[in-house]
């Protein structure tokens, strides 16, 4: 089967071309599915962070929508208030002058 040491270099040589060939592609396979786990993982992430971007634009929305609301009431609330103020010391002011009558109706 084999004449010379060559014979046996060579046959030497194919299997472990062949081993060598072998865990090269075991490599690189490994190697294409973890780029495309990181892939996956990087369009999730990208993904989760679009939702996160849209929550946070959302609730700047509401509130700057209801900082606008609550300056409209806070106006309202303070007119109210004027109002009750004023309501009390007409109110106070009549009863003043009801008691002074009644007192000059006494004399």
């Amino acid at each position: 089967m084999f004449t010379s040491s060559t014979d046996i270099l060579n046959l030497i040589l194919a299997i472990s071309i062949a081993v060598l060939t072998f865990f090269l592609c075991w490599a690189i396979y490994y190697f294409i599915v973890s780029i495309q786990r990181i892939n996956r993982i990087s369009k999730k992430i990208e993904s989760s962070v679009t939702k996160a971007e849209e929550f946070i634009n959302m609730a700047k929305d509401k509130l700057k929508h209801s900082s606008a609301y609550f300056m409209v009431l806070s106006q309202l609330a303070k007119k109210g208030l004027e109002f009750v103020q004023e309501k009390r010391a007409a109110s106070q002011t009549q009863e003043a002058k009801s008691k002074a009558k009644t007192k000059s109706k006494k004399k």
